[in-house]
């Protein structure tokens, strides 16, 4: 039986942290930047993690 991969999209958008916990980057800091407050922006500069609820769903794309 061939190995199990790893969901591509998944692995180029979260991050394991030392603890366990799965990071996630923020949406919207793309495109159309000069319509966004600069404090808007900054705050979604920052890393957040993955909400309880959703970390299952993640663990099986990444196989962890």
């Amino acid at each position: 039986m061939p190995k199990v991969k790893t969901h591509s999209g998944a692995k180029k958008r979260f991050a394991l942290t030392a603890k366990g916990k799965i990071k996630r980057k923020h949406a919207f800091k793309n495109h159309m930047l000069d319509k966004k407050q600069t404090k808007q922006k900054r705050r979604l500069t920052h890393t957040a993690l993955v909400h309880k609820s959703d970390k299952s769903r993640i663990e099986k794309l990444l196989r962890i």
